[in-house]
């Protein structure tokens, strides 16, 4: 069985649920099964002292900063297999149809006046957010802004005179420290777990923008959103994926930098939503067999495998075959360094890259561009007068437009309805709609409202373009 990534947040449909239950067995020992004499003992041997943690003091002072997150909104109901004794059931909604469902995650106050952090994926397609605090108050929360980029979200409820959490920083960690989580695995309310640092700055599949911290605590569905403290009581992560075969805690845990965080909580409480920089290249790591082919005296950087036209990398001058060993004053140990350290930094921003060019050292100034469709996620297209496309779009990422050659175009990540029994499916990129080319969803959406009982997409499925016929109804 492939091992895959968990996002760590509980979901169970509200049209059916089936609960199983768990019996709790508690042992009891009568006493150790030897007691050693104090007369027979040896001499006990002096021992260094040991500063271990005060958990119990984090947990009760930062604990009640600490939040329970529903989430409830729909979710598309599956194809159920005939044998399934659900199946009559479910069926009355169809494959595809859309159900209500409910979530549970969480989440950590970091302003008194209700500002409160947690994961993107929490409160992803959530129509009612609920927020529960130590104490059993309730409140309905907002949406301030998400970055799934990030996987970071704001929530804001209205209250006042909140606990807070004290925000540190993931850089200062090191590998092997003590660290500690508080969060609402499976709906237990600040359940308190601890571990150690494992490694810092990992890099995981499709997850570009975060230097992962990652821990062996124990986090498993319904944590995710959750605070990951360090002994001195401060918050260094977002709890957010676990590594798993089984979907639930296998010692490998991933939390979100602090840093990261706050960086985004700040942009999206100023201007709505989240700014990268750009540079326009695809890099990979430099093994000690690629170290050797290009003259590196050891396997360091980001090797670039390519330039997009026209961006800022290409116009800096950099050429594909480049190792890139240094941004600004920061070391690129790797190309897993690379992503993080551009999309920090605002569009505009100027900074210098020492690069390894065939071999010698060279520095370029680069001047970053806005990451393409920064901010942008899927999203629903429906045509004026409302009879559903069913199509969930969003623009190519600029590493697929790279890849791809194409300059603009729409990412199908989902199709139901007249789009799907028209042939459109996941995965296919629309070009135009009609024959003008498309490079946003406004501009999707414009064309379909203008458009008459059927629209015409040109569409790409991997080499082959086509065009397809939807009707409109």
């Amino acid at each position: 069985m492939n091992m895959k990534l968990k996002r760590i947040v509980t979901a169970f449909a509200l049209a059916g649920v089936i609960a199983g239950g768990y019996r709790l067995v508690a042992s009891e020992m009568d006493g150790p099964p030897w007691v050693e004499s104090a007369s027979a003992a040896a001499p006990a041997a002096a021992k260094p002292a040991m500063n271990l943690p005060d958990f119990a003091s984090i947990a009760a002072q930062y604990g009640p900063a600490v939040v329970n997150v529903r989430v409830v909104g729909k979710s598309k109901q599956p194809a159920i297999d005939d044998d399934n004794p659900l199946a009559p059931f479910f069926r009355r909604f169809g494959p595809g149809a859309e159900v209500p469902s409910q979530g549970v995650g969480s989440g950590f106050i970091v302003s008194p006046d209700g500002v409160i952090l947690t994961n993107a994926h929490v409160v992803d397609g959530a129509q009612e957010v609920t927020v529960r605090l130590t104490d059993r108050r309730e409140f309905t929360a907002k949406v301030v802004g998400t970055d799934p980029q990030s996987d970071v979200a704001v929530i804001r409820i209205d209250a006042h005179d909140l606990p807070t959490v004290k925000l540190g920083d993931a850089r200062s960690a090191r590998v092997g420290d003590w660290v500690l989580a508080i969060g609402s695995p499976f709906g237990f309310d600040n359940t308190v777990t601890s571990g150690i640092v494992s490694a810092k700055s990992r890099a995981l599949p499709n997850e570009t923008y975060v230097p992962f911290l990652q821990t062996d605590v124990a986090v498993n569905p319904g944590n995710s959103g959750g605070p990951l403290f360090n002994t001195a009581g401060e918050v260094i992560g977002i709890n957010s994926q676990i590594f798993s075969q089984t979907g639930g805690y296998q010692g490998l845990s991933f939390a979100i930098p602090i840093e990261v965080a706050n960086q985004v909580k700040d942009q999206i409480l100023a201007n709505g939503k989240v700014t990268r920089g750009f540079m326009g290249v695809t890099v990979q790591d430099v093994t000690q067999g690629l170290a050797d082919s290009f003259g590196l005296q050891r396997p360091e950087g980001a090797l670039v495998s390519g330039v997009m036209p026209g961006s800022p990398a290409q116009k800096a001058g950099l050429e594909a075959g480049d190792v890139i060993l240094q941004i600004g004053d920061a070391p690129v140990a790797s190309s897993a360094d690379l992503p993080g350290q551009v999309g920090r930094m605002q569009p505009g921003a100027r900074t210098a890259l020492k690069v390894w060019h065939k071999g010698t050292v060279r520095t370029l100034d680069v001047t970053l561009a806005s990451l393409p469709n920064d901010g942008m996620s899927a999203g629903r297209v429906n045509p004026a007068d409302g009879d559903k496309l069913g199509l969930a779009v969003r623009p190519l990422a600029p590493q697929e437009s790279l890849q791809s050659g194409l300059k603009s175009g729409l990412v199908v990540e989902d199709a139901d309805g007249a789009a799907a029994r028209a042939g459109i499916r996941s995965g296919d990129v629309i070009l135009s709609v009609n024959g003008t080319p498309v490079k946003s969803l406004e501009e999707m959406r414009a064309l379909i409202g203008k458009a008459g009982k059927h629209v015409a997409l040109l569409v790409q499925r991997e080499d082959v373009r086509m065009f397809v016929s939807v009707p409109l109804g």
